[in-house]
């Protein structure tokens, strides 16, 4: 069967000489390649072209995925996008929170007021690897508040930053008339005023539980992880009548590759290398709203 795609290659440092290498690679499976444009600013350059080639399963795609990821040059990624998905009037956007819609780890700005800074971001590091299970490592280290006062929520919440072009991504999706949704294995607490002042369609965390004005060192209700974020995906998709191959999903640990895998395309954000080797898609520069290139939006 033929597939129509765009290959849509950014970066910080897009020149023709990578343009050349995937070129070759797309040239080698047989494809034409029609129709390129490029656009971006100072901070990175996007050039898109459409791509008709002939592909006999999904894995055939996800080969020459690897292909063209395989040819990239420093500075460069390139994402192969079904047509329909970028041509699709409604999509659903939906981001995991902590390294992805903001630079930082919630859990290690907490764990910094106990004093253990250090010992938690290790643990989240082996879990973001997919060496520990998300909602034991998430116990083990919300335990480590147990006594702080609820107040250092508020600190932290100063204290965060969203990711570069976050804010731009998620107001062009919005003004476009698509649907944005987060989900987290962070929490409500800190992820509520972000939703509220970004407008998000959708979003779901976990709960600290709070008594007598301190942490707990516990969390409420079922954990946030990977099979869940997969769930509110196919939920939140279904509530907006938006067909999963219309739908972007971008996240950065292994508690994300379930919601990654079931979306129209799964984009790998600064991601470790166990989520890169299965993304759809990887952008290995700072600047989120290169996704919105990615969907055509």
């Amino acid at each position: 069967m033929t597939s129509n795609l765009a290959a849509v290659s950014y970066g910080v440092n897009l020149s023709p000489e990578s343009l050349d290498a995937v070129r070759k690679v797309l040239a080698d499976a047989g494809a034409e390649v029609s129709a390129e444009s490029q656009t971006g600013d100072e901070r990175f350059a996007v050039h898109t072209a459409d791509v008709d080639v002939r592909l006999d399963s999904p894995d055939a795609l996800s080969d020459l995925r690897r292909r063209v990821a395989g040819s990239a040059l420093t500075g460069t990624d390139t994402a192969l996008v079904p047509a329909g998905l970028r041509q699709a009037g409604r999509k659903l956007l939906i981001m995991d929170v902590d390294s992805t819609l903001i630079q930082q780890e919630v859990i290690e700005l907490l764990a910094a007021y106990a004093g253990k800074r250090e010992e938690v971001a290790a643990v989240t590091e082996a879990a973001m690897r997919g060496e520990l299970d998300f909602a034991q490592s998430l116990h083990a280290r919300v335990a480590v508040l147990a006594g702080l006062p609820a107040a250092v929520v508020d600190s932290v919440r100063e204290e965060v930053r969203l990711s570069l072009g976050a804010a731009e991504l998620v107001a062009a999706f919005k003004k476009a008339g698509h649907v944005v949704a987060v989900v987290s294995g962070g929490f409500n607490q800190i992820l509520g005023p972000i939703a509220g002042e970004l407008g998000l369609d959708y979003w779901i965390a976990n709960e600290l539980e709070i008594v007598d004005g301190a942490l707990t060192g516990k969390v409420l209700g079922a954990v946030i992880d990977r099979a869940a974020k997969e769930k509110y995906l196919r939920q939140w998709a279904a509530a907006e009548g938006i067909d999963l191959e219309h739908t972007i999903a971008v996240g950065d640990g292994a508690n994300d590759l379930d919601m990654l895998g079931a979306a129209g395309i799964g984009v790998a954000f600064n991601a470790k290398p166990a989520v890169r080797a299965v993304a759809d898609a990887a952008i290995n520069m700072p600047y989120l709203d290169a996704v919105r290139h990615i969907a055509n939006v």
